[in-house]
């Protein structure tokens, strides 16, 4: 083997500040401390050889199956040998109301279920990803690593003798019926590291259980695909970083959308062009607390560079994310291996329609906006009458030279059209609602104009062009024309016609300014889902959904996207947008039903 796991294979854990990928065979191959977008401790999914990992599994030959503790983000593995069966439980737990600790806390429970197991164990640390050995040592008899201001201690009950070895911490140990053994891995960032007792280690494992199941069975969609859509819940949950209710893209960096290609981004900052998504599937699924966290942090957020719109900000909020290339060997050779993103300095005008979108849901949802919200929704409206004709990079942020993309144009439609409404329900100031309603009809004469091929009947991807694009489909599910428009039909048809293969939908065919080529765009395939939908196709929109939902993985996570011939993973997960568009597509083939 060459010590990669295949993506498809990856489960996710995490506590609502960082979030673990552990693979089939038992490994934590991914985890970034003390926050989701921190240099890592374990990154040997970008490289093995240098990234670290925390392995932990049967000795001997063994097959695995794998579940999620039934609505939780906690994980069962388990392993069947030849002579007998045990089931490992993962979490990153949650502290418990009188629990006091600093810190964060891996806790891996191991249970014989039958017969006898061989076991072992290996704990490899790399701090910041991969490029910092640790300095081992011993606190009180237990196994510890540090580097700079940070702190990871291993601490083993029923699991062995814990053996330093190098830069890891090693053991093995039996497993036999009734048997109950304990790995955690608590970790303290300029902070003091504390030594749990096994006691406490087990309380937090059930606690996290309980509250995960205690989020999950309030979530109020109760349609066919209901396990699905709590599934996507749950992962979209993992990443929302509680500090500051922020909502990450992904929980990964650099993993390729081609093998062995240079597509690999970093994907932890939250994207503006994801809000609108993320607000209604908030509303939709009843979490009102992460709706109303999640609005009042994008507003702080885009008031920090007020009037213009960044395309992502970290997770504080935050706009600073120079790119930059690591020296580690990337997913199976796919090299570079970023992080930062580069994406943040670009034009992207689609972001301005989100963000009025995201507000008017809100609003529609029965809050109220306060006076300097208002005031400054307004203003951005303002500032969409000033930069939409410009052309920019698009919502695929390609890195070629900047058009004028259609879907951009659509959304700065939607930016006016939302900020009008606003405006007549005296919600924002409605003293230039003139001058919005000018421009709003400039764009749709633009766009009708000069982004509609008669020939494809069709909208295209940009200003006389003579290619479509599945972002085309927003403009339908976004409301830039009613579902019985006849060019709104005739681009679902076209987005048909030359994006998609089977259930996959590509998000374009044309050059994007970077070398390579790229799997099918999932959330764009929950796009066409909902549009057959809105589009009183139902019949085809459930087919096309069924054959969706089969493509999870076996604990039903989805990446960014996924390579056709082979239904292989590619690209960062979990990835939000796609859950976010799964969601969306089983709620509007619900509402289609009723």
């Amino acid at each position: 083997m060459d010590g990669y796991a295949e993506l498809r294979d990856y489960a996710v854990i995490g506590d609502g500040r960082c979030v673990a990928l552990i693979a089939r065979d038992g490994a934590v191959d991914w985890l970034a401390w003390p926050d989701l977008d921190s240099p890592t401790l374990f990154a040997a999914v970008l490289d093995p050889v240098r990234g670290g990992r925390f392995l932990l599994q049967p000795d001997v030959p063994c097959s695995v199956a794998r579940r999620y503790v039934p609505h939780t983000n906690v994980l069962e593995t388990t392993f069947t040998t030849a002579d007998g069966t045990v089931r490992v439980t993962d979490a990153l737990t949650i502290a418990t109301s009188d629990d006091l600790a600093p810190g964060r806390e891996l806790v891996r429970r191991i249970e014989g279920l039958a017969g006898s197991v061989p076991m072992r164990w290996s704990v490899q640390p790399r701090f910041g990803y991969g490029t910092q050995a640790p300095h081992m040592t011993h606190r009180a008899g237990v196994p510890v690593a540090t580097f700079g201001p940070d702190a990871v201690a291993v601490r083993a009950w029923n699991a062995g003798q814990p053996r330093l070895t190098g830069d890891a911490v090693t053991s093995e140990f039996r497993t036999e019926l009734g048997t109950r053994a304990l790995l955690a891995l608590p970790y303290a960032h300029k902070e003091p590291l504390i030594l749990p007792t096994r006691a406490e280690c087990e309380a937090r494992l059930e606690h996290t259980s309980a509250t995960w199941r205690h989020w999950a069975d309030k979530r109020s969609y109760a349609g066919p695909w209901r396990e699905a859509v709590l599934r996507s819940a749950l992962a979209l949950k993992l990443l929302v970083f509680a500090p500051s209710a922020a909502v990450a893209a992904a929980a990964t960096c650099s993993l390729p959308e081609e093998l062995a290609g240079e597509r690999n981004w970093d994907y932890r900052f939250s994207w503006i062009r994801d809000s609108a998504f993320t607000l209604n599937a908030f509303l939709k699924l009843g979490c009102a607390p992460e709706a109303t966290g999640y609005f009042w942090w994008l507003m702080h957020a885009s008031q920090l560079t007020h009037p213009r719109l960044h395309v992502l900000y970290r997770l504080d909020g935050g706009t600073r994310a120079p790119e930059r290339t690591l020296p580690l060997a990337g997913y199976r050779g796919s090299a570079p291996v970023r992080v930062g993103n580069a994406a943040v300095d670009q034009l992207q005008l689609d972001t301005y329609g989100e963000l009025l979108q995201t507000a008017w849901l809100y609003t529609a949802a029965g809050h109220r906006l306060d006076a300097d919200i208002a005031r400054r929704l307004a203003e951005t409206a303002d500032f969409v009458c000033t930069v939409w004709q410009m052309p920019d990079a698009g919502i695929w942020e390609v890195r070629s030279d900047p058009e004028h993309f259609t879907q951009s144009k659509m959304m700065c439609w939607i930016a006016l059209d939302r900020a009008l409404d606003l405006a007549r329900r005296q919600l924002i100031p409605d003293r230039h609602a003139a001058r919005w309603q000018r421009a709003r009809q400039a764009i749709a004469e633009f766009v009708d104009d000069r982004c509609f091929s008669a020939r494809l009947n069709s909208y295209v991807r940009s200003a006389g062009g003579d290619e479509v694009d599945a972002s085309l489909l927003l403009g339908l599910l976004h409301g830039y024309r009613p579902p019985d428009d006849p060019r709104m039909r005739g681009t679902l048809t076209a987005v048909q016609q030359a994006l998609q293969d089977g259930p996959y939908v590509h998000r374009y065919l044309g050059a994007d300014g970077v070398p390579g080529s790229e799997g099918a765009f999932l959330a764009c395939s929950f796009w066409l889902a909902e549009a057959l939908a809105r589009c009183d196709r139902a019949d085809e929109a459930v087919s096309l959904m069924e054959r969706l939902v089969a493509l999870s993985n076996d604990v039903g996570l989805y990446s960014e996207e996924i390579h056709p011939p082979t239904s292989a993973f590619l690209g960062n997960l979990p990835q939000g947008l796609t859950h976010l568009a799964l969601i969306r597509a089983a709620c509007a083939i619900e509402e289609a039903a009723r």
